[in-house]
C-alpha cells in the first residue's frame, strides 16, 4: 500500500480523490492546515504528493520547493491554471507532472500509478548495498559492517577488506601477499602491521559471537573457516 498526500483546499476535489485513490487499494492523507504543509509531510513520509498552486497562505510553488529540501517523492501538480508558464514554474520548482482541472480521475490515478512504478516499482533504478554474505555472516562493504542475525559490529576500513577478501575465497587458504596487495597496494608493511590487523578481526568476529573461524596458516596465510550456524537478521 502507498501513501498519497493531498494537498488541495477544494474539500469536494480533495474528498473525490482520496475516494478514488481509496478504491485502488492505498492510503490518500488530505492536508488539515495550510500553514504546515512541511510538517504534515514529515509526519504522513508519502510516497506521492498532490499538491494544488492555489493554496491559502503560500501558493504551491512554495510548498513544492520546501519539500524538495526534505524529499525526491514524486509530487504532481493539479490545478486549474492551464497557462505555459505555470507549468514551466511547476516543473521549475520540483515538480514531476502538471494536470489541468477540470480532469478525469482515471488519469489523475493512471499518472499516480506511472510514477510509483517508476520510482518504487517495475521501473525503479535498483542501487543495491555492495555485501558480501557467507551462510548468513555479512559484510556490509560501503557502510563498513558486519552482520550476523540482529547482531552488528562497526569496521575499520582495513578491518572490512580483509573480511572481504576471506569471506569471498572461504574456505580457501589466502596468502599473506594476496591480503597484502589488497590493505596496502604492495608498500612494504612488516609481519606484526599484518598480525595486528588479524587480531582485529578475530575480536569483531568474537563481538557476534564467531570463535576459531579465523586460522593461521604458519608460513602461509590466513583461512576463514565457515563454522558458525546461519541466523537471520531480525
Amino acid at each position: 500500500m502507498y501513501t498519497i498526500m493531498i494537498v488541495e483546499d477544494d474539500p469536494k476535489i480533495a474528498g473525490l480523490l482520496k475516494s478514488h485513490i481509496e478504491r485502488y487499494g492505498d492510503k490518500a492523507v488530505l492536508a488539515e492546515d495550510f500553514e504546515m504543509i512541511v510538517q504534515q509531510f514529515e509526519q504522513v513520509q508519502p510516497h506521492v504528493v498532490l499538491l494544488d498552486i492555489n493554496l491559502p497562505s503560500y501558493d504551491g510553488f512554495y510548498w513544492c520547493r520546501q519539500i524538495r529540501t526534505l524529499s525526491t517523492c514524486p509530487i504532481l501538480f493539479i490545478s486549474a491554471r492551464s497557462g505555459k508558464m505555470d507549468q514551466v514554474m511547476a516543473l521549475e520548482n520540483g515538480a514531476d507532472d502538471y494536470i489541468t482541472k477540470p480532469f478525469e480521475h482515471e488519469i489523475v490515478i493512471a499518472k499516480i500509478r506511472s510514477q510509483l512504478r517508476r520510482v518504487y516499482g517495475d521501473y525503479a533504478v535498483r542501487d543495491e548495498e555492495r555485501k558480501v554474505e557467507l551462510n548468513g555472516l555479512v559484510v556490509y562493504l560501503e557502510r563498513l559492517e558486519i552482520q550476523l542475525g540482529d547482531r552488528k559490529v562497526q569496521l575499520t576500513k582495513k578491518e572490512t577488506i580483509l573480511l572481504e577478501t576471506l569471506l569471498r575465497r572461504s574456505p580457501k587458504l589466502v596468502s599473506r601477499e594476496t591480503i597484502l596487495e589488497k590493505l596496502w597496494d604492495d608498500s612494504f608493511v612488516d609481519d606484526n602491521t599484518l598480525s595486528v590487523n588479524v587480531t582485529r578481526v578475530r575480536k569483531r568476529l568474537a563481538e557476534l559471537g564467531i570463535t576459531d573461524a579465523l586460522e593461521t596458516v604458519r608460513g602461509s596465510g590466513y583461512r576463514l573457516n565457515n563454522n558458525w550456524k546461519a541466523a537471520s537478521p531480525s
